[in-house]
């Protein structure tokens, strides 16, 4: 009688446990959860931490009805058992986005299966990983919040301007949980004003149709506002390129500052102008700053005054990247220092071959306009182009084709506060190189 009831305090005590695996707590989860099974072999990439499952890696899913995008799925190899959870997409050639791995469901059960929670706790992270870097700070207060990969939010960025944050996004999860979202970023402190930005071309690829909608638009008054980075002011349009301002670029465009004393210097797809600020500002004798876009240059030219740079010293230039610099090498012009930073040439693998002849002739163009023993700072935001090794590959059969030695002295990526996801196949990854131009 005594091992009877010993049996059935020892089978209560067990069963009031809370569950310890991501099995048991997909199996008491509310809702029925559809199990995404992976193909064998195909598993060790997820586990590695690449959170973007690709359709052609999935051999069935399990359950009816199936899921919908924006539902909540296991992800589990070849013998069903799981290996993480996260959301499902029924159109994307990523049909799963993974936002946590089993281990982690497991050590923590708090946030598994739960994306209101996980939101909240990864945001958290972000904020707690950029205040102990100094961020914001006196000198800067434009910085990035949630570096979407790098922060493990795949298809959320949140860039903050002051008082502002301006969310990107891209993943049609991302517009699932757009209140969450803002709440989680609306009880910063010091931010009194939030703008969604839509990736529109990037969500219809998640099977979602935008084009009557846009973000929340900012009173007039807000239409520019006025931060500072590194001691140095930029005015910001909301509604410009990206969410409005290359955060990611601040230690780059620092780095200008330190070496451009004396020197001539040219910034091509200048934008408002960052690089070419830093240059003078560090001492360059002339800065000339190059773009096709009308309303970064009125923000660039705002940007001096800001500055109360001297407009003999600096100036700013309408013209195509390649017309500028094929004129200017059939002038026989130079420049100590020349930045090139063009935009998103290949934000696919499929267009890696086409775009790499843009990123040839465009730097081909750069190493003839640099002066021999000058300096060349080259930059690709492509992932596509930099994790695959292709535009180092290119920028040294480049300096081939432009009888030009070229000496690598700095390869950098993006700000100290982007983390970056190494094993994000296709994600934004800035590569930044400095070359001696011989």
């Amino acid at each position: 009688m005594v091992a009877i009831a010993s049996r059935l305090m020892k089978s209560m005590s067990l069963q009031s446990l809370p569950p310890t695996t991501l099995q048991e707590i997909a199996s008491n989860h509310h809702k029925g959860l559809a199990k995404v099974v992976l193909k064998k072999g195909k598993t060790q990439l997820f586990r590695d931490g690449s959170p973007m499952v690709y359709s052609g890696a999935v051999d069935r899913i399990i359950g009816r009805p199936p899921p919908r995008t924006g539902d909540v799925v296991v992800v589990a190899d070849g013998t069903e058992k799981p290996i993480g959870w996260g959301l499902y997409n029924s159109v994307s050639m990523f049909c799963v986005r993974l936002m946590q791995q089993e281990e982690e469901a497991t050590r923590d059960p708090s946030c598994a299966l739960n994306m209101e929670k996980l939101l909240e706790t990864r945001i958290d992270a972000a904020i707690e990983l950029r205040r102990n870097l100094g961020l914001p700070s006196a000198n800067t207060n434009a910085y990035r919040l949630v570096n979407s990969e790098g922060d493990r939010l795949s298809g959320l960025i949140v860039d903050v301007f002051g008082d502002l944050a301006v969310i990107a996004s891209s993943a049609a999860w991302v517009e699932k949980y757009k209140p969450q979202v803002e709440a989680c970023i609306s009880r910063i402190d010091e931010i009194n004003h939030i703008n969604w930005r839509r990736s529109v071309e990037m969500l219809k690829e998640e099977g979602l149709d935008l084009t009557d909608l846009k973000g929340i638009h900012l009173p007039t008054s807000h239409q520019r506002v006025k931060v500072i980075e590194n001691g140095i002011s930029y005015a910001i349009s909301p509604e410009g390129q990206k969410t409005g301002f290359y955060a990611d670029q601040r230690e780059n465009r620092h780095f200008i500052s330190t070496i451009s004393e004396g020197q001539r210097v040219l910034d091509m797809c200048c934008y408002s102008g960052g690089f070419a600020l830093n240059a003078v500002c560090g001492g360059a004798v002339n800065v000339t700053g190059v773009d096709t876009s009308m309303p970064a240059l009125e923000l660039a030219n705002e940007n001096i005054i800001l500055n109360n740079l001297d407009p003999g010293k600096i100036s700013f230039l309408r013209q195509d990247a390649t017309e500028f610099m094929k004129d200017a090498v059939a002038r026989n012009e130079s420049w100590d220092i020349v930045i090139l930073d063009p935009p998103k040439l290949a934000p696919r693998r499929k267009v890696l071959q086409s775009a790499s002849g843009m990123y040839r002739n465009l730097n081909s163009l750069a190493m003839q306009l640099t002066r021999r023993g000058g300096l060349l700072m080259t930059c690709s935001c492509s992932g596509a182009m930099t994790q695959s090794g292709t535009f180092m590959r290119i920028l040294q059969a480049t300096a081939s084709m432009a009888r030009r030695k070229i000496t690598l002295l700095r390869q950098a990526g993006a700000a100290c506060d982007h983390p970056i996801d190494p094993s994000y196949p296709e994600g934004a990854y800035l590569s930044n190189i400095l070359f001696r131009v011989q």
